[in-house]
């Protein structure tokens, strides 16, 4: 096995010379917090987003939808992150490195230091260093930084806009029109993926911590009063390691709990929760994440958001980074769109109807507009209104109308009693949100599948990863590069794309090189047309991570290749 404490070195010497990921306009200095995903790293997050895509889309039922990456200001007011989408900053009083204060406390041992005001963690970075000249920070100022990149809309700058910080909002935004697609009934939900913007401090962690990066999220909208998931017994009996609230104030390790238990336990809010955190394990460890590096962390009291039921992070281990936060799993109540309902006017609720209609008794105050329109004239309709919703004492109602308050005497309106029939009522939903870190996805698949082993007297670097993920999932050789070999081996390229097998032709170099360089890019399988090949129309089939080979007939690996790949057969099943 690799060694962790280099790891970080390795994977990104891996990746950058092979074409999974590259420094951003290079040739014009990078730019910290912005990657380019080469050839390999392209079809790697592809595949993993169509993983995802299996999941959320094909398995939940749930519906993609893509918005633009470009928001009008209104949006970002209404959900909170014009005001308070900000990282608390300091700037070097020495050097002039502006840093992100919490990590500076994190790094030197300070326990949630992202919970600490401004002046606690000035207070703490009074005597630390600057991570970047060493001196002390001394008296220098911490203050907020908005993390979202400001832009116009338009000639002239008449319109405010940003780029977004997250997939979420165009969701909420088009609440709506899809619960007319969803034909107006709960649950249902929408997901997306695409970029979104964060304007980072001081990104020093790689892929960990972009400027720009890729999420994946989606948003489910249920009723508030019934938060069982009707499938939950898919992962009634799951186990998945869970950091409680209890286990971190204790400084316990996690602890397995299936998803029933965790419910019925009270340590999970909810089966919507539980069974996204479920999912979630399923999705992580099919991309290549190792489960014993994987734990379901619960937000402390005081680091989680004031509106929300419940929310964990799943959290990944890297050798260079330590806990990492790759997946955030909330129940947002009805934060989002009661925030939007109030900034845009319209209704973000479900119309919910009763399985009987029923009689309710209702009181209705009417104004007498014959003798409130001549006493106040263009301000009758008003006051007519705020009477129809105010609460009369006595001897009349005190109302406030443009900041006026007026007494209206009980001899200008009539209470009514009546009896209405109901049949059903408006409901905000609740959102369930589970969001992830494609990038970081990413990062910690290659970092756990990296692998070292000795191979002939030299060293093998291998990347294990799953073949649903792998770029390449096929390698092709002709043995020798003539006598109809070559010829072979790209017919059988050509029939295995045609079965969307990702099937890449290599003739260049010795056999042994051939299969160190597919090995260190993560292709599991390798298909070799050799002499034997003329004689018997047979091809060896190499498995990446054994190394040996078994010899089937050309025309059986339309079946064979598809079926290893989805994970239907094994290798060591394969029969002659």
């Amino acid at each position: 096995m690799a060694e962790t404490s280099d790891i970080y070195e390795k994977v990104m010497d891996v990746a950058r010379r092979r074409g999974f990921v590259w420094p951003s306009s290079e040739i014009y200095g990078s730019v910290a917090g912005f990657i380019d995903y080469g050839p390999l790293g392209a079809m790697m997050k592809r595949n993993i987003e169509n993983l995802w895509r299996s999941f959320y889309v094909f398995q939940e039922g749930y519906y993609e939808i893509e918005c633009p990456t470009v928001g009008v200001e209104a949006i970002f007011v209404a959900s909170g992150h014009v005001k308070e989408f900000a990282d608390k900053m300091v700037q070097c009083p020495h050097c002039g490195e502006y840093l992100r204060a919490d990590h500076i406390a994190d790094d030197n041992g300070i326990a949630n230091a992202g919970t600490l005001s401004a002046e606690a963690l000035q207070a703490a970075l009074h005597e630390l260093p600057c991570p970047v000249c060493e001196e002390p920070l001394g008296e220098a100022g911490v203050f907020a930084f908005n993390l979202m990149f400001e832009t116009t809309i338009g000639p002239g700058s008449q319109r405010k806009g940003y780029l977004r910080p997250e997939t979420a909002q165009g969701i909420f935004t088009d609440f709506s029109r899809l619960l007319r697609f969803y034909r107006d009934k709960l649950p249902f939900g929408a997901v997306q993926i695409g970029k979104s913007y964060r304007n980072e401090i001081s990104p020093r962690q790689g892929m960990i911590r972009l400027r720009e990066f890729s999420q994946a999220e989606a948003e489910i909208f249920v009723h508030p009063d019934e938060k069982d998931h009707p499938a939950f017994y898919r992962y009634a009996d799951y186990t998945v390691p869970l950091l409680t609230i209890e286990r971190q104030l204790e400084d316990q390790e996690p602890a397995g709990f299936t998803m029933r238990a965790a419910v019925d336990e009270g340590v999970i809010v909810n089966e919507y929760v539980a069974y996204y955190i479920a999912l979630t394990h399923q999705i992580l460890t099919a991309i290549g994440v190792d489960p014993a590096r994987l734990r379901f962390r619960q937000h402390l009291p005081d680091e989680r958001a004031h509106y929300a039921a419940d929310c964990w992070d799943a959290e990944v281990h890297s050798g260079r980074f330590g806990w990492v936060e790759i997946v955030g799993i909330a129940d947002r109540t009805d934060y989002d769109l009661r925030s939007h309902a109030g900034h845009s006017g319209n209704s973000m609720t479900v119309f919910i109807p009763y399985d009987e209609p029923k009689l309710v008794k209702r009181r209705r105050i009417v104004a007498d507009m014959g003798v409130l329109g001549p006493r106040f004239r263009g301000k009758a309709k008003a006051i007519a209104d705020a009477l129809a919703a105010s609460n009369p004492g006595e001897d009349g109602a005190r109302i406030t109308v443009d900041g006026e308050e007026i007494f209206i005497p009980a001899d200008l309106y009539q209470i009514r009693e009546e009896e209405e029939e109901v049949r059903g009522e408006e409901v905000m939903p609740h959102v369930i949100e589970p969001s992830y870190g494609i990038d970081r996805m990413i990062y910690v698949a290659l970092e756990h599948s990296y692998d070292e082993d000795e191979v002939d007297g030299e060293i093998r670097r291998v990347l294990r990863l799953p073949a649903a993920v792998a770029p390449v999932q096929v390698a092709v050789f002709p043995l020798m590069n003539r006598d109809s070999l070559d010829e072979i081996a790209q017919a059988i390229t050509g029939r295995l794309t045609r079965c969307r097998v990702l099937a890449q032709y290599d003739d260049s170099g010795a056999i042994g090189r051939r299969y160190r360089r597919q090995d260190e890019i993560g292709t599991p399988y390798a298909i070799t047309v050799d002499y034997d090949t003329l004689e018997d129309n047979t091809v060896t089939i190499r498995d990446r991570d054994s190394t040996k080979q078994i010899r089937v007939p050309i025309e059986r690996l339309p079946q064979i290749l598809p079926a290893l790949i989805s994970g239907a057969a094994t290798f060591p099943e394969l029969k002659v």
